[in-house]
């Protein structure tokens, strides 16, 4: 969410950047909020001034009395009680102009940093690094579920009758695989200088609508029925959340959190053929980090929490990218995001693995997540960023590591977390 201040002085700042994002429909929505503050301060400024001429006269009742003035002293009391009665139609019309300023606020989308390249949608991404050399086997790769099957390591039919679409069971060698990347993970994070978390699975409506748009929610969020709860999309939901309406010592930042939850999203809409099997599913597990920070560190950061997925997916010997967002693929609350994506020898493309992104300030606006120095108090930023999602993690993984006898070879760094195994199948 945008300071009102910075839009009611820059007006023509956050119209460009509205189309820079091809949100066009919202251009009305800033002269609206501008109006609208217009007259809140308007509405404001009336009310102080009726309240310290109140304040004023009542003083005068006392006085009149001592008098003998009684008569006066009525007059007096009659137009206290008509400024109260203004003073209280002032005090809920600046009430109702706030909510109305809030509401449209929320969806204005956060000014875009000026590296991000300008683009409709996510097909405009721009590549911007390669790790490792992408190789393609002189044998047919199966697709992941098949993989998984031979090994018996999957179940998709019983978690249809138990769940429905979206869902599965795992098991024998490949869910152990799944817990030993979730345990690498942690480890990898814990000796990178992050604290380990685990957060509640369940946050709050103004927790929600504090770390992600409108939009977002409605695509993403499942809620709890009877209850004000939502099961999180993210770690990061709540992770952020913990700072709620909180003043940090700014010695305290910046503070370095990696997290691990599991994860419930709708994934509303229709899928290609390559999101089947376990690409794209209801209930997942991942490993998180986010940072809280200072505004001029943030950039800093977002570049050390990108690389620091590059790095553990080259840990586990998977040929990554890194893809700048473009505009149009930016959630409204992201300053800037680059995703990271996998090398898929079968398909012989990269994937989707994870996202980085640099909120600013606007989660911290939000949620009021401010920092102390001295006297001054300022909105903190920011950042979260995949760290590994495992059902994908999983396909890149068993992929880039199969043999053509159906077995797959375990990296180095991940025997210890596999019992010692070099291979499974």
């Amino acid at each position: 969410m945008l300071d009102i201040k910075f839009l009611r002085e820059n007006p023509e700042t956050v119209k460009e950047n509205i189309r820079k994002k091809f949100q066009d429909n919202k251009l009305p929505l800033v002269d609206e909020v501008i109006a609208l503050d217009i007259e809140n301060r308007k509405t404001i400024a009336e009310a102080d001034a009726l309240r310290a001429d109140r304040n004023r006269i009542s003083k005068q009742i006392g006085a009149l009395m001592a008098k003998g003035e009684r008569e006066e002293a009525e007059k007096t009391k009659k137009l206290v009680t008509e400024q109260s009665e203004r003073l209280a139609a002032l005090e809920a019309k600046e009430v109702e102009l706030e909510e109305k300023i809030k509401n449209i606020m929320m969806v204005i989308p956060n000014i875009i940093d000026p590296s991000v390249p300008i683009g409709k949608d996510d097909s405009e991404n721009v590549e911007v690094e390669r790790f490792g050399e992408p190789l393609v086997p002189d044998f047919e790769i199966p697709y992941h579920t098949e993989i998984m099957e031979k090994l018996s390591g999957i179940d998709l039919d019983s978690a249809r009758k138990v769940a429905g679409n979206g869902f599965y069971y795992l098991t024998g060698p490949i869910a152990e695989l799944h817990s030993a990347i979730l345990s690498y993970a942690r480890t990898f994070m814990i000796d990178r200088g992050f604290t380990y978390c685990v957060p509640p699975f369940m946050i709050r409506s103004d927790v929600v609508t504090g770390v992600m748009s409108f939009a977002e929610m409605d695509s993403m969020m499942y809620k709890i029925e009877g209850e004000d709860l939502y099961l999180i999309g993210t770690s990061e939901h709540s992770m952020i959340g913990r700072f709620i309406d909180t003043i940090i010592p700014e010695e305290k930042l910046p503070y370095t959190l990696t997290s691990y939850s599991p994860c419930f999203r709708k994934e509303k809409g229709a899928h290609g053929i390559e999101e089947r099997g376990v690409y794209r599913i209801h209930q997942f597990e991942k490993q998180e980090m986010i940072v809280v920070c200072r505004p001029e560190e943030s950039p800093m950061w977002f570049n050390k929490l990108w690389q620091n997925t590059v790095d553990l997916f080259r840990s586990l010997e998977i040929p990554v990218r890194t893809l700048e967002c473009c505009s149009g693929d930016l959630a409204d609350l992201k300053v800037k995001s680059i995703d990271v994506e996998a090398w898929s020898p079968r398909q012989k493309k990269y994937f989707e693995v994870g996202s980085c992104s640099n909120l600013g300030d606007a989660q911290a606006r939000r949620l009021k997540i401010r920092v102390s120095e001295g006297k001054n108090k300022y909105f903190a930023h920011t950042l979260n960023n995949t760290v590994v999602a495992p059902p994908r993690m999983l396909i890149a993984f068993l992929e880039n590591h199969l043999n053509e006898d159906g077995s797959v070879n375990i990296p180095a760094a991940l025997v210890p977390y596999m019992r010692g195994q070099t291979k499974i199948g």
